[in-house]
């Protein structure tokens, strides 16, 4: 009696791919990252599918209906969401292993099950003790919010069925499983599958649906990149976890715009909002201090303002001197500091330099270019910089300042938070207009360096 021969197949756990044998190195570039995998097979005519009525009708036919957006109770995710949360929509957040994303979803569960009733908050991480752990700290106490601990896609359903929440919360998605797949948890196949459960009932039953999942060492969430297609909206939670600073994006959302941020402080009662994250930045802002400067940026189209810190000084220890950054990109510091030698004869080669961007911010753009050459010869020379300025500008290997975007959102910004003088570019200066501050108009970094100092 012959015995039928399992069929599998390897699969990676980065990108998906499948291949009938192992392969030491994916077509992704991931090394070791296949798994075997057993092949199941499934009926197609099982289930149903999202449309009932396959038939293709005209588009003027369709019914199209405004969408009537639930408030999660967080004006900050309101807007990173686009003004509410679309019944029956899948929101998918990720961030970095204790950056919050737990902490800000048991909040809006709280929040909504007071406005709009029960609310389902399925945890596959952690206990129905430790869910009341967390509970107790933020104090939330709600019979409308319901918890489970459940790992099985099935009884997920099941509940959903019996309960009829107003929104489930699933945390997270590589816990879940699917008994149709042989597979452990968390891998690709596990994890599209139980995806494809959770976008079914939540468009078929008309309930939103929060799903966290975990990120890679590169910071990608983790699992097929079919996840981030599958579900309508893709939030991202960041910020240094030794700061209480947090910056909720979204890249992905079906619903409304992708160029919206949402600011919150990790404080001792939970997330917090920051309705106004310039302030918040500049709080305790330096004053008289050398290689302190105040810089600009727009994240998302939300300006915001921070300090950016700058300490020159000379390497006495004979090795190769230091560029240590923080929330500043490296190759663009040694850019500025070769343009700062070569254009203003400010030598900085033997010398150590570190340059900071406080409260845990990041920021990418070139609007911070004459910040940092401005902070570095203040620091050189040490010889403070006004507090009650703001520079701004990109700079170019020639030196010249040159215009950058969003210019009047910054200026604006800065005069509302009561500064009094914004260098600026000299092309941006035409297009902008302030009422009380002072904006300088330059062209150089001679210029710049001669007009602060």
């Amino acid at each position: 009696m012959s015995v039928a021969k399992k069929k599998s197949v390897f699969v990676c756990q980065e990108c998906g791919y499948e291949s009938a044998r192992w392969l030491g190195k994916c077509s992704c570039g991931a090394w070791n990252s296949f798994v075997e995998e057993a092949i199941t097979k499934s009926n197609p005519n099982t289930e149903r599918g999202l449309v009932s009525d396959g038939r293709p009708v005209p588009v003027t036919a369709v019914k199209g209906d405004t969408y009537r957006r639930m408030a999660t109770g967080s004006e900050e995710l309101d807007r990173v969401l686009g003004g509410g949360l679309v019944p029956g929509s899948l929101v998918l957040i990720s961030g970095d292993p204790g950056i919050g994303k737990s902490t800000l979803l048991l909040q809006v569960a709280d929040k909504v099950a007071e406005k709009h009733g029960n609310v389902l908050y399925i945890s596959g991480e952690e206990s129905g003790e430790q869910i009341k752990l967390r509970a107790d700290r933020l104090a939330v106490a709600n019979d409308k919010l319901l918890v489970a601990a459940e790992t099985n896609v099935e009884a997920i359903r099941e509940l959903v069925t019996q309960y009829r929440p107003s929104m489930v919360i699933i945390d997270s998605i590589q816990t879940l499983f699917a008994t149709a797949i042989i597979s452990a948890p968390g891998s690709i196949s596990q994890v599209r599958e139980c995806a494809g459960h959770i976008l079914k009932f939540a468009k078929t039953e008309n309930i939103p649906c929060f799903i966290s999942a975990h990120v890679t060492k590169q910071g990608d969430i983790a699992g097929p990149r079919l996840l981030d297609h599958m579900v309508d909206v893709v939030l991202y939670l960041e910020g240094e976890r030794n700061f209480g600073f947090r910056m909720l994006r979204s890249f992905k959302n079906r619903f409304g715009t992708t160029n919206a941020l949402g600011v919150y402080e990790m404080a001792e009662q939970g997330m917090v909002e920051i309705t106004n994250p310039s302030e918040f930045l500049l709080s305790d802002k330096s004053e008289g201090v050398s290689g302190a400067v105040v810089v600009a940026s727009v994240e998302s189209s939300r300006p915001i303002l921070v300090e950016l810190q700058a300490l020159v000084i000379a390497n006495e220890m004979g090795i190769p001197p230091r560029r240590t950054v923080v929330g500043v990109n490296r190759d663009r510091l040694s850019l500025i500091v070769a343009v700062l030698q070569k254009r203003a004869g400010v030598a900085m080669g033997p010398h150590d330099i570190y340059v900071s961007l406080l409260g845990g911010v990041s920021v990418e753009e070139t609007s911070i270019d004459l910040g940092i050459a401005v902070g570095l010869y203040s620091s050189f020379r040490d010889c403070p910089v006004d507090s009650k300025t703001v520079v701004l500008g990109e700079l170019d290997l020639a030196g010249r300042v040159r215009p950058i975007y969003n210019i009047d959102r910054l200026v604006h910004e800065a005069e509302k938070l009561g500064f009094e003088r914004c260098v600026i570019p000299r092309l941006n200066k035409e297009k902008v207009k302030s009422g009380q501050m002072e904006l300088v108009g330059v062209d150089t970094i001679q210029e710049v360096l001669r007009i602060l100092f």
